[in-house]
């Protein structure tokens, strides 16, 4: 009989041609091509040959495995049937050498290849190979232990690649055999520790580790689990493991509470951490720290572990591996525990709802304000049993930590799906009659001007010059050009003004500077600018206007600089420039002061109570110190800031509160500061610490001093007359304040007011503090946020008014805090206040502040604030300073507010150059461009960005007058006034979003979206839609400014509904002012936009003005809370500066946009506009143009802390990220936004 060596050498020819047939992947000099083919022989033709042969054969493929890297590459290489021979042998042979030296070949495969040879071998069905060999081994009395060994250890190596695992497990029936042989083998180490690699796998899935649970596995692994050894570490590591994935189940958890496991867990923990001085074995304290965390997933398992003491163990073992940096994840683990057993509080408040009451005019029938309304008075709705609910957070928080490792193929559920809702319908929804009643807004469509004193009156000839073509250069903020390039270009020389003059101009932003003519210039120069004056502006671009837009910007940061260094007001050289008022200085333990600035309804300054100077004052020191009456001294340096007539106005603004005190910032007016506010770096592991201070409350309960300093709810209470607590208040316009506790010496606990008719929206701030002492630092928490999540985790910073700042000149809010994070707290929102849901919980901002001066009257707030008589002001002062022969300005009251406070309407375009009939054609027939902002009263920037649009647009810039002559514009700068003056964070006295409203707004309740919405239905009827709806936003969550858009194709493209976006042809239009924003705003960022329409926004402004008016730019501009991380304000925090700049830019992207859709309005050579286009598009190119918006759109934090637990409680997420890219096809790409025909819909 020939040996296998010799049968091996006898193949013949056809053998060999057989082999290059079925293996054309491998060389055919590969010594491993002849075996594998044998092996196939053996398998496919059934071959009886001796079990030596098999056994030699795989023997050699084994050897060459383990020896040759490059038999290991050919055997798994793509398309390889090498896996498929070797499984096939497996399943058909009886040899037991034979088997074993192929589960050898697998396991050398998988554990060189990693994860992706794994899933290779599970797609070939090697899982239920396994798994029916291991349940035909088991049979053996008793089992070959080897054969269990390699099995085992094989299967536990490829079963967390397929996702069936646990089921194929289940229904095979092999889930017992490996608890059995762990039973029946604890002293053999060898085997029980691949048995219990397996076991971890199969108690990932629930049904299975259920089923392990009450087959006595829990119980096991304690037996295995024990105190400190040096001995057998990694059989401990792999038991804890298991425990912990067991655990994770309710059922088993409750087992192991029942027995006393936890305990035993903490003992262990405690002793591990005791000898294990060298932190050698990290990994299985961290072990005993995962099995403690699954445990306290139940309540009954948070109820052992603080029956245990297991706060203060742990408490007190973070605190020892602090000082060692790599046991980091002790120390975050052990703080993740301690956060979830941290008893559940309830606010120290008698009720959730807000402190104020506004008695509605109408209920509505359904939704939260009738739930608000219909509650029996006798009802908690602080907290109530659902609050004890046992897992329903916790299991939030195991899905949020295993998120990383979900698939990225982002599915949101919110995008609209349906086509026929994506159409737009244009719909008035009311009748032409009623509609009528807006007729009155426009007076500019039916007025003939003879009564008005215009400039030209007499008809002017049209004339056009071919020499006025010229290039258009994208401005590029802050870059501003020289005075003398420009002018001399222009062919102007700007008039040297006197130092005053030039003083009093740098007060102003840049782009209200004119620029002045020169009496002496030559006469050429004044013919040829006499003639550019009688240049139509339907007809034809001047050249100063197009050099305009190279120039504009808002800073002029050297000269401004200067400025500010020196003083914004000298008292000696200028005091026409002060407006002087006396407040008598009260002592420094009384609460308030201020004396009465008007009769009537008595209104006050906020209280001034500082008892230090500084150097600069140290003149007037005797005079502070004598209690003599304070000068206070208001720099008039801000050119639509008026401290007397914000006075005047405050008068008649009606508050639900009745406010009478008028805070000092609102007064004093702010001006951006002269310095840049970098986004603050985090300290690495500042949550944890905060978190551990929160915990010590309840360790050294006896440190808390718990001392109510402020209470809205109890007016009669009385402030501590102590000199070491500080003062709170906030019964201002805006304010929001409602409880302030004393926990430690210089640490306070703050609690804001709900919005009115709510229970909740509490995220605005705005209060005062006094009575500090400089050189200590003071931490304030505010303790009931309800957002998962915010940009105080991502370098944002709160803002800081110092009046004695203030008075020394510095009248400006600044970025202040350290230590600054924001977290889950202990602090339960019950299912009243959390819509329903169950077990959530507050969270918490906290920072800390030194203040530079001692019994300084300071004012914190969440963003720059803006309230809604700096407005009346602002337009009042706006409208006093324009050219009425040159700017056609109307201010109308919308409408009345709930209660009682009218709301703005602005209108605003050039006035006709005559009254001649073609000039009043041309003014009537300009598009409308309508603008809104601050319907939600806590996103102040909104407010920020207008004042800068509306400066712009009433300056006498060039270029605001050829865009004020191309446009007429009408804005609604604030929707939600009630809001604003109360302190809300959202909605208006309704209760409601209104932002939420604008499907079916009701007259009664919403009056300012019912007729914002019927004024531009009234456009829609007479068959005037606006070019542009803005409704400008402020984002809590993201950096940079950026806009959301409509379109049915994207939105589509989203869905994966292939289908029907393949026919779907669409006007890119929508693109283009973005696009133009990101080249000339330096704050924009493009590749945040999204132009999804998403189920939940059908009923907001952008949607409702898009599907149901039929504006195809319908947009929200959102503007950070934060900063920005691009551009040129990359890693700064935004400040008004830039918000207003933002303002003005939108305003110049309106211009562009005007040049890019109607290029034959303009007198310029069509290739310049070409070149334009070309500019914006090839440098707008983004690897995302359309994105989603998550929750959390920043990295992830080294520290492993859950920041936020709960993903699904914000109402104004835009959508998720990595939903996919969408790029418009070339021949979309091609056409001008003039070409593009309107949308197809099949």
């Amino acid at each position: 009989m020939l040996r296998p060596l010799e049968k091996w050498a006898g193949l013949d020819k056809s053998t060999y041609q057989w082999q290059a047939e079925t293996f054309p992947c491998l060389t055919n000099n590969s010594r491993i091509v002849g075996l594998l083919a044998q092996l196939e022989k053996i398998n496919s033709e059934s071959l009886l040959v001796e079990a030596d042969t098999a056994r030699y054969v795989t023997s050699k493929i084994l050897h060459l495995a383990q020896s040759q890297e490059k038999t290991r590459k050919e055997m798994t290489a793509k398309g390889s049937p090498a896996i498929e021979v070797i499984l096939s042998t497996l399943e058909n042979t009886r040899d037991l050498q034979t088997t074993l030296n192929i589960l050898n070949i697998l396991i050398e495969l998988v554990s060189v290849g990693g994860g992706r040879k794994a899933s290779a071998l599970v797609s070939k069905g090697g899982t239920q190979i396994l798994l029916q060999l291991l349940l035909s081994a088991s049979k053996d009395s008793p089992p070959n232990e080897e054969l269990m060994v390699q099995l085992h250890s094989l299967l536990a190596k490829i079963g967390p690649k397929d996702k069936k695992f646990g089921v194929k497990a289940r229904i095979s029936g092999t889930l017992n055999i490996s608890l059995n042989l762990v039973k029946q083998s604890l002293q053999n180490h060898r085997l029980i520790l691949p048995c219990l690699q397996v076991l971890r796998v199969y108690s990932t899935n629930s049904v299975n580790a259920v089923s392990l649970g009450k087959n006595g596995v829990v119980e096991l692994m304690f037996k295995i689990i024990g105190p400190f050894s040096k001995k057998n570490t990694g059989l401990m590591k792999v038991a804890l493991d298991t425990l912990a994935a067991l655990l994770k189940s309710k059922t088993n958890a409750r087992r192991a509470v029942d027995r006393g496991y936890v305990h035993v867990l903490l003992t262990s923990y405690v002793d591990w951490h005791r000898h294990d001085s060298r932190h050698r074995h990290m990994l299985i304290r961290k072990g005993i720290l995962q099995c403690i965390k699954s445990v306290t997933n139940i309540k009954l398992g948070r109820k052992a572990f603080i029956d245990a003491n297991g706060m203060k163990i742990l408490y007190n073992t973070s605190q020892d591996c602090l000082a060692v940096r790599t046991l980091d994840p002790l120390v975050n683990t052990s703080s993740l525990i301690m956060r979830k057993c941290f008893p559940k509080n309830r606010l120290p408040l008698p009720t959730i709802k807000s402190v104020f009451h506004f008695q509605l005019p109408v209920i509505p029938i359904s939704g939260p304000v009738a739930q608000l309304y219909s509650l029996p008075p006798e009802v908690d709705d602080v907290v109530d049993e659902s609050d004890d609910n046992d897992d329903i957070e916790t299991e939030s928080e195991i899905e949020n930590e295993n998120e990383d490792d979900k698939d990225h193929l982002f599915k949101n559920d919110d995008i609209e799906t349906d086509i026929n809702k994506l159409k737009p319908r244009q719909e008035l929804g009311r009748p032409t009659e009623e509609l009528k009643m807006y007729e009155q807004f426009f007076p500019e469509l039916s007025d003939n001007f003879k009564d008005y004193d215009l400039v030209f009156k007499e008809p002017k000839p049209f004339a056009s010059d071919a020499n006025l073509g010229g290039p258009i250069v994208v401005p590029t903020a802050g870059e501003e050009q020289s005075v003398e390039a420009n002018h001399s270009v222009m062919g102007i020389t700007v008039k040297e003004s006197h130092h005053l003059q030039a003083e009093e101009c740098n007060k102003r932003p840049a782009f209200l500077d004119l620029p002045k003519n020169d009496r002496n210039k030559d006469n050429s120069l004044q013919q040829q600018s006499d003639q550019k004056k009688l240049l139509s502006s339907c007809q034809c671009l001047s050249y100063e206007i197009v050099k305009g837009l190279d120039r504009i910007t808002l800073q002029n940061t050297s000269k401004n600089e200067q400025y500010y260094k020196t003083g914004c007001v000298m008292k000696k050289e200028s005091k026409t420039s002060l407006t002087s008022l006396t407040c008598n200085k009260p002592c420094q333990h009384v609460s308030s002061c201020g004396s009465v600035l008007f009769e009537g309804r008595s209104v006050q300054l906020g209280k001034l109570c500082f008892t230090g100077v500084d150097p600069e004052e140290e003149d007037d020191s005797s005079s502070h110190s004598s209690g003599e009456q304070v000068i206070l001294e208001v720099p008039d340096i801000l050119p639509l800031h008026d401290p007397d007539l914000y006075i005047e106005i405050v008068k008649n603004t009606k508050s639900v509160p009745e406010y009478s005190e008028v805070a000092y910032p609102d007064y004093f007016g702010h001006i951006p500061p002269p310095f840049k506010e970098p986004i603050l770096e985090r300290p690495y592991g500042v949550q944890r610490t905060k978190i551990s201070q929160d915990i010590e409350r309840l360790i050294h309960q006896n440190d808390i001093i718990d001392r109510v300093i402020y209470d809205l709810d109890n007016p009669s209470y009385s402030v501590p007359e102590e000199g070491e607590i500080l003062k709170f208040n906030s019964k201002f316009e805006s304010g929001n304040l409602r409880k302030v506790i004393q926990i430690r010496k210089n640490e306070y606990d703050l609690i804001l007011n709900s919005d009115i008719n709510s229970n909740h929206y509490h995220q605005w701030f705005y209060f005062e503090v006094s009575g500090m002492r400089p050189g200590i630092g003071y931490r304030f928490n505010i303790i009931n946020c309800e957002k998962s999540n915010s940009q105080f985790n991502y370098g944002m910073q709160p803002l800081m008014y110092s009046v004695q700042e203030a008075l020394n000149s510095r009248p400006w809010w600044t970025r202040v805090g350290t230590d600054i994070c924001y977290y889950k707290n202990h602090f339960a929102r019950s299912s009243i206040a959390a819509g329903g849901q169950k077990g959530k919980s507050y969270y918490t901002i906290t920072f800390t502040v030194n203040f530079p001066h001692k019994d300084d009257v300071c004012y914190f707030a969440y963003h720059y604030p803006y309230t809604y008589s700096t407005l009346r002001m602002h337009l009042q002062k706006l409208e006093s300073m324009h050219n009425p022969q040159q700017i056609y300005f109307r201010q109308d009251t919308l409408c009345e507010t709930l209660s009682g406070n009218s709301c703005p309407l602005v209108t605003i375009t050039a006035m006709p150059e005559s009254n001649y009939f073609e000039h009043i054609c041309q003014f009537r027939n300009r598009p409308y461009i309508f603008l809104s902002a601050r319907v939600h009263p806590g996103e102040t920037n909104a407010s920020w960005v207008m004042k800068g649009t509306l400066e712009y647009l009433m300056s006498n810039n060039p270029t605001a007058q050829s865009l004020r002559e191309s446009y007429i514009f009408k804005i609604v700068p604030m929707l939600n006034p009630d809001g604003v003056i109360n302190g809300n964070h959202r909605c208006s006295l309704s209760g409601e979003d209104l932002n939420r409203q604008w499907q079916n707004p009701n007259p009664d309740l919403h009056p300012t979206i019912y007729h914002a919405k019927g004024l531009l239905q009234y456009l829609a009827a007479i068959k005037r839609l606006p070019l542009v709806y803005c409704d400008y936003h402020g984002h809590s969550r993201k950096k940079n400014v950026f806009m959301y858009g409509c379109s049915i194709k994207e939105t589509v493209w989203h869905t994966n509904v292939s289908a029907a976006s393949c026919d779907l042809i669409e006007d890119l239009g929508y693109r283009t002012l973005p696009k133009i924003l990101s080249q000339i705003a330096p704050t924009f960022s493009m590749s945040s936009c999204s132009f999804v329409v998403e189920k939940s926004k059908e009923s907001t402004a952008r949607v409702v003005v898009w599907r149901e008016i039929g504006v195809q730019r319908s947009y929200t501009m959102e503007s950070t809370l934060c900063g920005c991380d691009q551009g040129k304000y990359k890693g700064l925090q935004i400040g008004t500066r830039e918000l207003e700049e933002m303002g003005a830019k939108f305003c110049v992207g309106l211009l562009r946009l005007k040049r890019l859709t109607s290029p034959l309005e303009f007198n310029l050579p069509s290739c310049l506009l070409d070149i334009e286009n070309e500019l914006i598009e090839s440098s707008c190119k983004v690897t995302s143009p359309t994105t989603y918006v998550l929750d959390e759109d920043e990295p992830r934090f080294l520290e492993e802390v859950d920041y936020s637990a709960e993903s699904n409680d914000e109402q104004d997420i835009e959508l998720a990220d990595n939903a996919g890219n969408y790029e418009p096809s070339v021949q979309e790409e091609g056409l001008s936004d003039s070409e593009m025909t309107r949308t197809h819909l099949p």
